[in-house]
């Protein structure tokens, strides 16, 4: 299982709870396609790895290949600054960018 997640506490949380993951802490504008090679579930932007339990909640089995991505909200919700795509945190290209490349 691959998580990507780049605030450093979050990330150790996810290493703690899934020792044998693949935690990768870089910002994922620096993540490319073949840095996923091998991995049929992939969770970005994983925070406190939430998806893999509402996976498990919803009774999909851990080995269902699956990529997660809760991209940040901040930059196109009203109490943010309304910088749209102007945001540096609007990060939904760079994801989809991953999905391009790697055709999970």
């Amino acid at each position: 299982m691959y998580f990507n997640e780049h605030d450093p506490n979050a990330a150790q949380w996810i290493r703690e709870l899934f020792p044998s993951a693949v935690v990768d802490g870089r910002d994922i504008q620096d993540v490319v396609g073949r840095d996923l090679a091998g991995h049929t579930r992939a969770h970005f932007f994983a925070g406190i790895a939430g998806w893999v339990y509402a996976l498990r909640l919803a009774g999909v089995p851990d080995d269902f290949p699956v990529w997660t991505g809760s991209c940040p909200c901040q930059p196109f919700s009203v109490a943010g600054k309304g910088g749209g795509v102007g945001d540096p945190r609007h990060l939904w290209p760079d994801f989809f960018r991953l999905i391009q490349e790697s055709g999970p």
